[in-house]
């Protein structure tokens, strides 16, 4: 059983702070510290991190905090403390910058077809906001189904540690290709080398296509298993140099 270390411990300690403690004092953090889209009014630049933290669901982080002890661990006994959190927050952050890329050139396709139909920045940010609208020009210019992506976008925050977990992931399948992992719907054991990357490209397929179920940050896991396999990439390839 792996070794729960000094770094994971303290993420794993913190999430579940931020987790519970809101819960108990009936309040709701999600408006300062979740992930919105940088043109919602609760945008903050600090949510790139601050998101990390945050969780929807029980199940949600027990199966980030999950992922990072068991992938995590061996990192951070081969790199240290300080090198693993430098690698964590990294993945985390390359994850909330991809994903709110991602986002951007979805919400840009749909705004210019608000620009083109008249409608200033202020009208198109008040209806959104709102979710809904009457106005012809809108209803004349989109499809419900546009119209309902754009509001999704501008409106839902990202939260979870998935993004830099899954930066963890890919820097396991590196180092440890050859770790057998099981899986409860498939129990015959699988090599990192094969199943990691088999989750990673799920993800891709399911961001790119309509066949996603629930609310899930697709792209930021994408981002955050690329970040993190770069950095994990150019540490292992210069690991014997000497400086």
């Amino acid at each position: 059983m792996n070794k729960l270390t000094d770094a994971i411990k303290h993420l794993i300690i913190i999430n579940v702070i931020v987790f519970l403690v809101p819960q108990f004092l009936k309040l709701d953090f999600t408006n300062m510290l979740a992930l919105h889209f940088p043109k919602n009014e609760h945008f903050g630049i600090w949510q790139y991190i601050s998101h990390l933290f945050m969780h929807g669901s029980f199940a949600h982080i027990l199966f980030n905090m999950y992922g990072l002890w068991a992938f995590g661990s061996p990192l951070e006994q081969m790199w240290g403390k300080n090198k693993f959190i430098f690698f964590y927050f990294s993945a985390g952050l390359g994850a909330g910058i991809i994903y709110t890329l991602v986002n951007y050139y979805q919400f840009n396709g749909v705004y210019e077809l608000f620009i083109n139909a008249g409608l200033s920045e202020s009208e198109i940010l008040s209806i959104l906001e709102k979710g809904s609208t009457n106005d012809s020009r809108v209803v004349n210019a989109i499809t419900q189904e546009q119209f309902n992506k754009i509001t999704s976008l501008y409106n839902t925050p990202a939260v979870g540690a998935s993004g830099a977990v899954y930066g963890v992931l890919a820097a396991f399948g590196l180092f440890f290709k050859d770790a057998k992992m099981a899986l409860i719907f498939f129990p015959v054991p699988i090599a990192a080398k094969y199943f990691i990357p088999v989750m990673i490209l799920g993800d891709l397929f399911f961001g790119m296509t309509k066949y996603s179920v629930g609310n899930i940050a697709h792209f930021a896991h994408i981002g955050g298993a690329l970040i993190g396999f770069l950095i994990a990439w150019y540490w292992k390839k210069n690991q014997f140099k000497i400086s």
